[in-house]
């Protein structure tokens, strides 16, 4: 499958210029499209000054700024949208008139090959589909406002979708670093389904008297841990959204009950905002009233939405948490609440909506029981089986969860004889970012390090049933792979990086050490002096870094990653997967890691103090001494230990002592002041304790 790489964008307002900006960002060629030149430039000026902006924050350099504007090509009238273009997708204004007849301009202008997407957050897209003259190369690609910083993405196939079609927009929208969602074509898809009439819910509160705006908006942010409530938020976005979308959804699902309140049908008429600037404070009975209205319509429409086949509970939640920024999805706050109690608020709102509104059979039919969810996706495609952990809203980080479905996933795998080849993925933009801290110190704090102790053993297994298996296994190491992440990727046969590829050991400067082999198998790869410099001084590694100790076996372009995947599962297992020395000796962190962290300088090292014959001064010195600084003494000790055994044990016996530390690890001070001020986002005081 040929991956996209030409892109355009139809309408440079500000969906479509920071759909454009994001592209570019991730080095696609882009085609920014509009009717007038005025307007093409108008979207290139809301580029360049979101980016200037970036420069101040130290987001992106100057020249980096420049390189994507230079990606970006202003284009005016659709009829001159390239004939060569992979992707164009339209983000001009909800209606399907103009958006149809922009189709049908492209269908003209574009090659036979070219695929047409929709930003649609509301029409129908298999009637877009129907409008078209290539339906079976049509999806929407509903994006989130701010395209550039939002990270959800909501893909919806058409009926007449052809797999290829969608396989593609999926993996452009990996490529943006998107967190995708695949729903079906239902009105409001996903996300929108419960959050427009969560919106107007609060409206209707206010129209009712129950509390006044900002009474309501200090209820929701309580009651869903969010930062801004409805009525802010429609300040924010513009009242006239939430109007249409609300009257949209009520005449697309036969319910009246999400008819645009009267109140904020005024309000937009009259060109004005909610008035959030009173007195914030509630009663007791109105917190009750107003939290329990707002949670059961969601709670309701997020059944809804799961009963009706639009997607996985999983993806509603996914959808609230990185789409809406919710502290918790519908499904986890109905577990935390009580599923039975939740089901309660969802038919008291059934009373009050009225027609066209109903609790599913499936919610009322679960009782008390919690809602099951399964962080880990499985599939298996010409021998190869692709294990996906799919938690991006928290980095795909490892907890008790995630290690049990990880390890079903890997042994089915193991098991199955059709099976060559096993690909470790991770959704988002993270490989994993390592283990569940909190975790970590809520067990501390409640005296269960053997709980720490055996979860910690499981992750063993799991990685022993990768390191051990018959097949060829990869890690699709593309983002981000921290701590226990990275210790899962290198009990991996081979790494796959890309140019967004980094890598940590954040263990030792939070008060503990990497207990899933991350003492052992970086030396057994690279070398002691350089699993040194990575894992005591934990030092960030970019892509080429990594590709050139060999913690990264293959770096390639983005759009080359399937290849390699092929070329890897066609060659089979390494003939030598534990070299024992850096990939690329003469590159500059090798040689430096070679010289400084040498056996007769660690004593000096461990002691903060400056090795003979190197420059405390020198920026590079000064980086690893300060880095060393700010370790955990006990952690350090014990890692270097750690380390240091690989010399004189196999893997398996290296393994055991990481294990058989722990509980003095985790017992120590250090280690629960470490581990709290990594939540708490401050720098730990270490005592040596």
């Amino acid at each position: 499958m040929q991956p996209i790489q030409r892109v355009a964008v139809v309408g440079a307002g500000n969906m479509g210029s920071g759909i454009a900006q994001k592209s570019a960002q991730e080095e696609f060629d882009v085609q920014m499209v509009d009717r007038e030149l005025q307007w093409v430039e108008r979207g290139q000026s809301i580029i360049a000054n979101f980016l200037q902006e970036a420069v101040e924050r130290r987001i992106f350099s100057s020249a980096q700024v420049e390189a994507i504007q230079g990606r970006i090509t202003g284009v005016v009238g659709v009829e001159n949208t390239a004939e060569n273009t992979d992707l164009v997708i339209e983000a001009v204004f909800e209606d399907f008139d103009v958006k149809t007849a922009v189709f049908n301009a492209l269908d003209e202008a574009c090659g036979d090959e070219t695929i047409l997407a929709s930003n649609t957050s509301s029409l129908s897209v298999n009637a877009l589909a129907e409008a078209t003259g290539r339906a079976d190369r049509f999806v929407g690609l509903h994006f989130f406002y701010h395209p550039a910083k939002n990270r959800l993405v909501e893909v919806i196939p058409a009926e007449s979708s052809s797999q290829e079609t969608i396989d593609k927009v999926v993996q452009y929208c990996k490529m943006l670093g998107k967190v995708v969602i695949v729903c079906a074509d239902r009105p409001g898809f996903v996300v929108n389904r419960f959050f427009v009439p969560w919106l107007n819910e609060a409206c209707l509160l206010l129209e009712e008297g129950v509390a006044n705006a900002a009474q309501i908006d200090a209820v929701a942010c309580k009651a869903f841990r969010i930062g801004l409530g409805p009525f802010g938020l429609m300040n924010l976005t513009g009242p006239p959204i939430a109007l249409h979308s609300t009257d949209y959804l009520a005449e697309q699902l036969h319910t009246p009950r999400y008819t645009g309140a009267a109140n904020l049908r005024a309000l937009v008429e009259a060109n004005e905002q909610w008035d959030v600037s009173e007195d914030a404070t509630y009663t007791p009975e109105q917190y009750t009233t107003v939290s329990e209205r707002l949670l059961g319509v969601v709670f309701g429409v997020a059944a809804q939405i799961v009963e009706e086949d639009i997607c996985s509970m999983e993806d509603v939640d996914r959808g609230a948490k990185v789409g809406l920024r919710w502290a918790r999805g519908p499904f986890e706050m109905m577990n935390r609440i009580g599923v039975a109690e939740a089901c309660r608020m969802a038919n008291a709102y059934a009373q009050t909506a009225g027609e066209g509104w109903n609790v599913p059979a499936f919610f009322s039919g679960q009782g008390d029981a919690p809602w099951d969810f399964s962080y880990v996706d499985s599939t298996v495609n010409d021998g190869v089986a692709t294990i996906t952990i799919n938690r991006p809203e928290a980095m795909n980080a490892l907890n008790v969860t995630v290690v049990g479905q990880l390890t079903n996933a890997v042994a089915a795998a193991n098991a199955d004889t059709a099976v060559h080849t096993i690909v470790v993925d991770g959704a988002g933009k993270a490989f994993v970012a390592g283990a569940d801290v909190k975790f970590f110190v809520d067990k501390i704090r409640a005296d269960a390090i053997p709980e720490i102790y055996e979860f910690t053993a499981d992750g063993h297994e799991l990685l022993n049933m990768l390191e051990t298996s018959s097949k060829t296994t990869v890690a699709l190491t593309t983002g981000l792979a921290l701590g226990g992440g990275l210790e899962l990727a290198l009990a991996c046969d081979y790494r796959i990086g890309t140019r967004r590829t980094q890598f940590r050991f954040p263990e030792t400067s939070i008060g503990i050490y990497p207990g899933l082999g991350g003492s052992q198998r970086p030396a057994r790869i690279c070398g002691i002096p350089a699993a040194r410099w990575a894992v005591l001084a934990g030092n960030f590694m970019d892509a080429n870094t990594a590709a050139d100790l060999g913690l990264v076996t293959h770096l390639v372009d983005v759009a080359a990653v399937d290849d390699c995947i092929r070329t890897l599962a066609s060659q089979g297992k390494p003939s030598q997967k534990y070299p024992g020395q850096p990939a690329n000796p003469s590159s500059p962190v090798a040689k430096f890691a070679s010289s400084f962290f040498t056996d007769e300088n660690m004593a000096v090292l461990m002691n903060g103090e400056c090795p003979e014959g190197f420059d405390r001064e020198e920026k590079i010195v000064a980086r690893q001494i300060k880095s060393l600084s700010f370790t955990a003494p006990i952690g350090l000790r014990m890692a270097s230990d750690l380390i240091n055994a690989t010399a004189s044990t196999d893997l398996e016996s290296g393994l055991q002592l990481e294990l058989d530390g722990l509980n003095a690890i985790f017992s120590t001070k250090d280690a629960l002041e470490g581990l709290s001020a990594l939540i708490e986002n401050r720098r730990p005081a270490y005592t040596n304790q």
